[in-house]
């Protein structure tokens, strides 16, 4: 074939092909035959052909590109680079690399929640490690201490990997495979255990996933509720930038930058948490103050119990090192700390774990709090000169104390029951005071801001004209119906009525198996205050009793004595009217020695404890062959005594043989208990009831004065 007649040849393809692309631009029938001439068709007008964009961009890839996602230069996605082959190792490449996450996920086609091979390096945090239908659909973590959590959402891409690499189990763990005799026993089999980086959901969740080491014996905070609108990673965190949304934080914070946060305090953070006398400081900076106190405490104990000095580098692997000189500084040579205790273990490992989540005072600083105290405390005991933690405060108060019993006791239900949700659920009162009932509602952490104060017209606190307590009465603040709010909760849960219809028409000391012990719940203040109006104890018939206790001007609603958020009581506020700041050494003017003890000069808290102690005392006496015993953190409170040593002892019952008169005498035993502070909020009132329950239960009121 000719030169020329392959040219014609050419040229004639290359005709066909524009054919075929002209054809498809006017969106014409496919021919069935191959054309033999060359067409003249062109594009209709006005359908021009389409461009084709040399790249599509990606939305928010601009965003992306700033984030440590897109670094390719950190070590985070360059730590492999010298190994031979230059992999990332797949128990790493799950959060390291873009292809192992995908793996993880199952977005590969392989099975998820496992990575099974090695990942190339230099694969950072692109977009299709997130934008992918299994990733998206993503809903279930998986903890290191085998925690699952399910149902989180978005969160869950999130937590894959904010989540550390190692819990309180993976210590313990380790602690068993060395075998050692005690916990301050050194072993060549203990190494440094680390969390790693960012574990944010560690902080976050707390308790519930068991990141932090937790000492046995001690409680801890759970997951921390923020405000209902910023509760998931994405509402804090640019989910491209991974930025602070700092203007989110300004809606309910003064803060204008990312580092102001670091200020921030709440009204319910009354403790001074690192015990330096400033509780104006942010959390943040309390942190900090324990991270300090941890040091100080780990290195006091190296040296003097390990017997092997210690240094801490946060930016330097091992992060843990020998101090061979002892000279306070890493100096070359000295290689990774060795001497290694189960109790030095621990404490480093809760060290790491709060160093490691820069955000951790956000996250869930309450937890990260108890971890450090904890730590330093379990150090202190083999220190000679333990670190002085005697100011330093580990818990919130009551209405914020998220580890405590008050708010824990329904985490197995998963519900609190409508009858308790009132004042043990953050969204209980509110419901109450919006809808005259409550309902069953999920555990919360604690109180809430939003609990008194109405977020409808924030600030403002829910205001209420009275409350109606056990008994019947309606009662409150007339000039103060904000402070109303206090009684909801703090009035107990039973009265002298439903005493009396428990007994209905049994004689005074009949035996009944159906009778049961009445407990009138904790912290009755706002029935003691209020006296005989409420009823709150068991008032004998026949008898007279003091009504509401008029305190001086300015000092008549709870909120006049109680800080209402840390608690406390207002003591410096005593000593306007009172010689002193202690109100429990404070008396009236009277000068008569009501349980008979021959101290005048007591406060009135003594009175009542004395008074208290006998009547116990008689209780005992009545109760027969099988005396009761008491204890005031186990229920059911009152237990049978079978051995009579006083002490309850294991295979012992609680109490079944009442009869009215043991009832209502034990009732108000536990109501005095009950209410630790009822010398203040209605000393007279109280000292009545004790005097009249001895009497009727066949104690001795010789030498005893009722007010």
């Amino acid at each position: 074939m000719s030169i020329k007649t392959t040219k014609k040849l050419v040229l004639f393809s290359v005709l066909i092909l524009a054919v075929a692309v002209l054809t498809a631009c006017a969106q014409a029938p496919v021919a069935t035959e191959v054309p033999v001439a060359v067409p003249t068709q062109t594009c209709p007008a006005p359908v021009p052909c389409p461009e084709i964009p040399e790249t599509v961009a990606a939305p928010f890839e601009e965003l992306w590109k700033s984030s440590p996602h897109a670094d390719d230069t950190a070590e985070a996605f360059r730590h492999w680079d010298a190994e031979n082959p230059a992999e990332v190792p797949a128990d790493c490449a799950t959060c390291h690399s873009s292809t192992g996450f995908q793996d993880f996920v199952g977005a590969d086609g392989s099975a998820a929640f496992m990575t099974d091979a090695n990942a190339p390096v230099g694969s950072v945090i692109t977009c299709v490690t997130c934008h992918n239908e299994a990733t998206l659909t993503l809903n279930t973590v998986k903890f290191p201490s085998g925690v699952e959590l399910t149902g989180l959402g978005g969160e869950a891409t999130c937590m894959t990997c904010h989540q550390g690499r190692a819990s309180m189990v993976q210590v313990d763990e380790a602690i068993t495979k060395a075998a050692v005799k005690d916990e301050d026993t050194i072993s060549a089999d203990l190494g440094f255990i680390n969390i790693h980086y960012f574990a944010a959901a560690v902080s976050r969740y707390g308790t519930e996933v068991k990141g932090g080491y937790e000492y046995a014996g001690n409680t801890y905070d759970t997951l921390f509720e923020h405000v209902s609108e910023v509760q998931t990673c994405t509402d804090c965190h640019n989910s491209h930038t991974l930025e602070v949304k700092i203007d989110t934080c300004k809606g309910c914070h003064e803060v204008e930058s990312v580092e102001d946060l670091r200020t921030i305090r709440e009204p319910s953070s009354a403790g001074d948490y690192d015990g330096d006398g400033n509780v104006t400081e942010g959390i943040y900076d309390e942190l900090e103050g324990l991270k300090a106190l941890t040091l100080t405490a780990i290195q006091a104990y190296a040296s003097e119990v390990a017997g092997a000095p210690i240094l801490y580098s946060a930016d330097a692997y091992p992060y843990f090192f020998a101090d061979a000189n002892a000279n306070g500084t890493i100096d070359e040579g000295e290689g990774k700390y060795v001497s290694w205790t189960p109790r030095l273990l621990k404490a480093a490992y809760n060290f790491q774990t709060v160093t490691k989540d820069p955000g951790g005072f956000a996250h869930g600083g309450k937890y990260l709090i108890q971890l450090l105290h904890d730590s330093i405390a379990n150090l202190n005991e083999k220190l000679g000169t333990p670190v002085d933690l005697t100011t330093a405060a580990r818990d919130d108060a009551g209405h914020f104390a998220s580890n405590t019993e008050a708010w824990r006791h329904w985490d197995a239900e998963g519900e609190v029951p409508g009858t308790c949700a009132k004042c043990h659920n953050a969204e209980g009162l509110p419901q109450f005071i919006k809808n005259g009932v409550n309902i069953a509602m999920e555990p919360t952490s604690g109180l809430y801001c939003t609990t008194c104060h109405n977020s409808a017209e924030w600030p403002a606190l829910y205001a209420m004209d009275s409350v109606t307590f056990p008994s019947g009465a309606k009662l409150g603040f007339a000039d103060a119906p904000n402070a109303n709010l206090c009684l909801n909760c703090h009035q107990g849960r039973e009265s002298t009525s439903s005493v009396d219809k428990a007994i209905g028409t049994l004689t005074a000391d009949e035996v009944s198996e159906n009778l049961r012990f009445r407990n009138v719940h904790y912290f009755a203040a706002g029935a003691t205050l209020f006296g005989t109006d409420a009823k709150g104890v068991y008032e004998y018939a026949g008898k007279t009793y003091k009504g509401v206790n008029v305190h001086a001007t300015g000092f008549s609603t709870c909120v006049n004595c109680h800080d209402p958020h840390g608690l406390t009581v207002k003591t410096a506020a005593c000593a306007g009217c009172h010689t002193t700041t202690d109100p429990k050494t404070i008396r009236m003017t009277s000068v008569a020695d009501y349980d008979g003890d021959g101290d005048v000069k007591e406060g009135i808290a003594g009175e009542i404890e004395t008074l208290a102690e006998k009547l116990y005392a008689a209780i005992v006496a009545k109760s027969g062959a099988t005396p009761l015993v008491y204890s005031a953190s186990a229920y059911p409170y009152w237990f049978a005594d079978a051995n009579a040593n006083g002490a309850i002892d294991d295979g012992e019952e609680g109490y079944a043989a009442w009869t009215p008169r043991l009832l209502k005498a034990a009732y108000n035993y536990q109501y005095v208990q009950k209410d630790p502070g009822a010398f203040a909020h209605n000393g007279i009132y109280i000292m009545q009831v004790l005097y009249d329950s001895i009497q009727d239960v066949g104690g001795s009121t010789t030498g005893l004065i009722r007010p």
